[in-house]
Order: C-alpha cells, then sequence, then structure tokens
C-alpha cells in the first residue's frame, strides 16, 4: 500500500553543468518547495503501512487512511500550485510542460481525496466487508503509485532536470522518496 512518490521519484536528474541562472531560480524554487511536501508523502505512506501491518482495529486502519489520504492530497495539490507559481521553467516549450505537470499533480491530488472518501464510507462493524473495502482501495491505490508520472517527467527532461539535480532540497526530496517505494 505504498503510492505517494510518483513525483518525488521523478524529481531526480543527472547532474550537469548550466550556468542558466533563471532556470536553476525557477529549480530552486520549485525544489524547495516540494521538500516538505515530499516528507509529508512518505510519512503518510508509512502510516498507512503501519496500521495495515500491525493487526490493528479496522477504526485504527480507517482512521490512518484516512489522514493519509487526505496529508497525499494536501501534498500533491500544494506540489501543483508550486509548480504553476513558479512559472514555465525557461525551456523549450516550458510553458506547455509546466500546464500538464500542474493539471497532472491536482489530479493525483483529487485521487487521493476520492480515496478518503472511499476509506471514509467503509463499515467498521464488519471485519469482513471493511477488508473487502480495503482492497478495493489498495487497488486504486496502486494503479495512482504507477498513474503517469509523464507529465512530471516531460517537465524534467533535460535542462530543468539538471537544474533540481543541482538544488540540494531537490536532492533531500529524492533520497527521502526513494524509501518510501516498496
Amino acid at each position: 500500500l505504498s503510492g505517494g512518490a510518483v513525483l518525488v521519484l521523478a524529481l531526480t536528474g543527472c547532474g550537469g553543468d548550466d550556468s542558466d541562472e533563471k532556470l536553476n531560480s525557477w529549480a530552486k524554487e520549485v525544489c524547495d518547495a516540494v521538500q516538505p511536501q515530499a516528507a509529508k508523502i512518505k510519512a503518510a505512506n508509512t502510516a498507512i503501512q503501519k496500521e495495515t501491518s500491525d493487526n490493528s482495529t479496522p477504526q485504527a486502519v480507517q482512521q490512518a487512511d484516512s489522514k493519509a489520504f487526505q496529508d497525499m492530497s494536501d501534498a500533491y495539490k500544494a506540489i501543483g500550485a508550486a509548480v504553476n507559481k513558479a512559472g514555465a521553467p525557461d525551456v523549450e516549450n516550458g510553458e506547455q510542460k509546466q500546464q500538464d505537470a500542474v493539471k497532472e499533480l491536482n489530479s493525483i491530488s483529487a485521487s487521493y481525496a476520492t480515496l478518503k472518501k472511499q476509506v471514509d464510507g467503509l463499515n467498521t462493524k464488519d471485519q469482513a466487508e471493511f477488508a473487502d473495502g480495503l482492497k478495493d482501495i489498495a487497488a486504486e491505490l496502486d494503479k495512482l503509485s504507477k498513474s503517469g508520472s509523464d507529465a512530471l517527467s516531460t517537465l524534467e527532461e533535460g535542462k530543468v532536470g539538471e537544474a533540481m539535480s543541482r538544488q540540494a532540497s531537490c536532492q533531500t526530496a529524492t533520497a527521502s522518496a526513494g524509501a518510501t517505494k516498496s
């Protein structure tokens, strides 16, 4: 049940030397905004895994999942807002890449909000029914974690990825996200 690292895993790059100040400044703004959200996503994934593996009561699992999905929804929305606020990166088709990434981030945010509604609606009094409902949510979560990071990958191609890889906050975000992949 892990699935919040889509963006964060996309935030890798191959270091390079590029003196493009505008692009570096853009990358720093985005990376600095992403770092706390990446930590929030990681914590939410950890909470889901902990409650699922602890033989917790249905109520405890429901509560933990609901909060985790809300946190993930908020985090992806905040990342989308940060990419939006940073403006288009100074590269070819930068505006289109930025718009696609924001649209995808908002879509991921909305999907987590939907999962929260689903988990909130589960019947915790019937263990079997609850388990079945969780299976459906787990399947959705799995799809969501694999869902397109295409726009994000596109945003981070070439010079943008190189500029992002030079930002300390993106390096930290990526390192912490690697641990959420299970």
